[in-house]
């Protein structure tokens, strides 16, 4: 029988064999679930009334809903916002290259990606659930993964230590952006227009202090010496490997 790590990890945490089982969820039956659970999300948040709701909506069993989503209702969630990422990279894939300043190339993404963020309540919610300490390493990962959306559909082709400094910017941008949005109550989100324009504008003055480091005669051995620390740093590879331990690959025939 072939060796599952991700089951036997999962089952090892307490979790079902059934649910288990499925370490890979099919994911139309995830967006299935979440289009359902998104109505009762204001009143119930993320949470696994709102999944057993979601699942009796979509006419599917509790035992298939707790596969789907193994961690409950914090899998929506995240699924919630990485359906957003994915449609963003798919808007700006169609517009094509952008004739643009990179920092309007920027303000550009994040407009459209708050436009694609979807119900203000159910953000809200998704919010409060990462704050929560089990949940806040994923929640990082969520911010984490929207700046690298948005910098890759942008075109950066960073393969050094800037690769992190981008992502760890915009990170910071966007969360900042994310919760002024939230409060937001102006005519077609003019505040948060002039918000955006803010941040960026602040992460630009940043760039151009790194800079004046590298050109000033006295602090100029320092950023050198720093450069020759961090000169190999590369950007992690998004493609997995293969031959990882505990990984089942079918044998040729």
């Amino acid at each position: 029988m072939p060796f599952d790590a991700g089951a036997n990890l999962a089952y090892l945490r307490g979790v079902p064999k059934r649910e288990a089982a499925m370490t890979h969820p099919d994911p139309k039956t995830l967006d299935r679930l979440l289009d359902t659970a998104l109505p009762h999300v204001p009143f119930s948040g993320w949470s696994p009334e709102t999944l057993q709701a979601a699942a009796r909506d979509a006419g599917m069993t509790d035992g298939e809903a707790d596969a789907a989503c193994p961690g409950g209702g914090a899998d929506l969630a995240a699924r919630f916002h990485t359906r957003a990422d994915d449609l963003l990279t798919e808007r700006l894939a169609v517009s094509g290259p952008l004739e643009m300043r990179i920092r309007d190339k920027i303000a550009h993404a994040i407009r459209l990606r708050l436009e694609l963020a979807g119900d203000k309540e159910a953000v809200r919610k998704g919010i409060a659930l990462f704050a929560l300490p089990h949940h806040a390493p994923r929640g990082a990962t969520l911010v984490w993964q929207t700046a690298d959306a948005i910098w890759r559909a942008i075109g950066d082709t960073s393969e050094d230590v800037n690769w992190y400094t981008k992502r760890m910017s915009l990170s910071a941008v966007w969360s900042s952006v994310l919760l002024y949005w939230l409060g937001d109550t102006s005519p077609n989100h003019t505040a948060t227009n002039d918000f955006i324009d803010r941040r960026i504008d602040d992460v630009m003055r940043f760039e151009q202090a790194k800079s004046a480091l590298k050109t000033n005669p006295v602090t100029r051995p320092l950023t050198e010496l720093t450069g020759a620390l961090l000169r190999n740093v590369r950007p992690p590879r998004h493609r997995t490997s293969d031959d990882l331990p505990g990984k089942w690959v079918t044998p040729a025939d």
